[in-house]
């Protein structure tokens, strides 16, 4: 057994872009027994792979005596959708009180990525030994859980009569939210917009994370203060309360919460004094904010689909100059682009079956072109079994095909709209569709293309498209609405940006990870912006 151990943890490993972080719960069942007198004292060991190499994360308390251990630990690891993160959990009996773990007596390890345990939620599987045979009857359980609290609070205030402070005309007033920070001191978490001259405002409502605004506490008291704008920054003190989140959240539309803007300062100086107006809660709303994990945790299947470009401008596949030539070594760039992607992919999908499509081809027997048809020539069951089906039907088809023309797109998008508008109808956050199209060129049909993107911008569906080769890819630039809004040869606009276009050129020296990183970037806000858009929780979600 050799591993890597660092004495101390390591740091983030991977891309910067850190989505969330993930709790790992973990239990054993029917440990092997490796104590003559007493029963085994298992740990669990976390390894993640980084280069090549398992490099120990964590590990969790030792349960004496205990075949069934459910440990209290828990293990937390950083979540990036975009990477394939593999893990490892290894099982050992405590012998002594060594740090080393070949001290130890091994009873079984587990390895996995993962996309695969938060694409289940929870995962039980068998112990295998070193020879790769089962550790007796032992198994593993992993539960996962996003470590995030996710409640957002949506504020509408208002003020009446409060304290003038302009000489010539009314006050401006705006408000600061403050919650106390560690070191006792008041922190500010949010301002409002200035409402200028008037001394009866009415903001504008807005939304902060609960977070931000009492660390999760509805009851933490916070305190809110009024002022009147100046342009010197001099801004004048009107008056504050303090209040919590439990109690603001008693305001309904129909009876908002009055709360007197006091000025102690005055109440002090003045017998008769009130105060300073009135702060009036209209509306106080706790909601959950919801992530990509989140949706991933309830349930959300991601359905993929590739879409492979046959026309003759990719050469000869014979010819080693082809795009679709495969060298030597058994690749080539179309092989590379399906790799990255459906590698990470395929962890979200439970059943691993993809339909692979090749368009601008010529079809035996009778050799006409078709601009969607099933790789596996089955065009009932088009279906390949995870991204190793893809690779064997791929490579099969070449030599039973001519490649032709034109670079039509619009009937593979328009093949998986037609599915995502079924899943629409299930009215749960329960499948997104990814299309991913590899293609060496200029798109033939832009307009119908146009078209067919700005209608599915309306499904649960995005796309990614891989440019192979060195032709210009300024169409596809024009597909990916990063810089400006699609729009259709009708002049409708796209309702968000579903495409995300990459030159392969661009990676063809990077680790293949890198490729992946970038077209799937984009792809988890993709995914909440649909399901937001249309007011859908993730499928198991709890009220907030």
């Amino acid at each position: 057994m050799a591993y890597t151990v660092t004495s101390t943890p390591a740091g983030p490993v991977g891309s910067q872009y850190c989505v969330c972080k993930v709790e790992l719960s973990i239990c054993g069942q029917n440990l092997l027994d490796r104590d003559v007198t007493s029963k085994s004292d298992p740990f669990c060991v976390l390894f993640m792979e980084v280069n090549g190499k398992w490099v120990e994360l964590d590990r969790t308390e030792t349960a004496v005596n205990n075949l069934n251990p459910a440990f209290s630990k828990k293990f937390i690891v950083d979540y990036h959708f975009e990477e394939v993160q593999k893990l490892k959990f290894a099982l050992f009996d405590q012998d002594k009180s060594s740090m080393q773990l070949y001290e130890h007596d091994f009873l079984g390890e587990f390895s996995c990525t993962l996309g695969t345990i938060v694409s289940s939620k929870k995962i039980t599987r068998t112990l295998l030994l070193g020879n790769g045979k089962p550790a007796g009857k032992g198994m593993i359980t992993i539960a996962a859980q996003e470590l995030s609290d996710n409640r957002v609070i949506t504020l509408s205030m208002a003020g009446r009569k409060l304290d003038k402070k302009d000489l010539f005309g009314k006050s401006d007033p705006f408000l600061e939210f403050y919650k106390p920070g560690d070191d006792g001191k008041w922190m500010l978490v949010h301002r409002t917009e200035v409402i200028k001259y008037t001394l009866d405002p009415v903001w504008k409502p807005f939304t902060v994370p609960l977070v931000s605004l009492c660390d999760g506490d509805v009851e933490k008291l916070i305190k809110v203060m009024c002022y009147d704008y100046d342009s010197d920054g001099g801004h004048d003190f009107i008056g504050e309360f303090q209040t919590s989140v439990a109690k603001m959240c008693e305001a309904q539309d129909a009876f908002p919460l009055e709360l007197e803007c006091i000025n102690p300062k005055k109440q002090k100086k003045k017998k008769n004094y009130k105060n300073s107006g009135i702060i009036i809660v209209k509306s106080c709303k706790i909601t959950r904010d919801f992530s990509f994990l989140d949706y991933i945790l309830g349930g959300c299947q991601l359905m993929f689909t590739v879409g492979i470009d046959f026309t003759a401008s990719n050469g000869n596949p014979r010819d080693p100059s082809s795009l679709h030539y495969i060298n030597p070594m058994g690749t080539n760039e179309y092989l590379s682009a399906i790799w990255a992607v459906g590698q990470i992919i395929q962890d979200y999908d439970s059943d691993k079956m993809f339909p692979a499509l090749g368009f601008g081809a010529q079809l035996p027997p009778d050799w006409k072109v078709s601009h969607e048809f099933a790789i596996n020539f089955n065009p009932t069951n088009p279906f390949c079994s995870g991204v190793e089906g893809i690779v064997q039907a791929y490579s099969a088809c070449l030599p039973h095909i001519r490649f032709y023309g034109p670079t039509n797109f619009s009937p593979i998008v328009n093949h998986v709209a037609r599915f995502a508008a079924q899943a629409t109808q299930q009215e749960a956050a329960s499948q997104y569709f990814i299309l991913l199209i590899i293609t060496d060129g200029v798109i033939s049909d832009m307009d119908e293309t146009r078209h067919a993107v700005v209608q599915a911008s309306k499904l649960p569906m995005s796309i990614i498209i891989v440019g192979v080769g060195n032709a210009d890819f300024a169409a596809m630039e024009f597909l990916d609405g990063d810089s400006r809004v699609l729009r259709s040869h009708t002049g409708e606009e796209a309702v968000r940006d579903i495409v995300q276009f990459v030159p392969f050129r661009d990676f063809r020296n990077a680790p293949k990870e890198t490729l992946a990183k970038a077209v799937l970037a984009e792809l988890p806000q993709q995914v909440v912006q649909y399901f937001k858009h249309r007011n859908l929780p993730p499928i198991n979600s709890e009220p907030a």
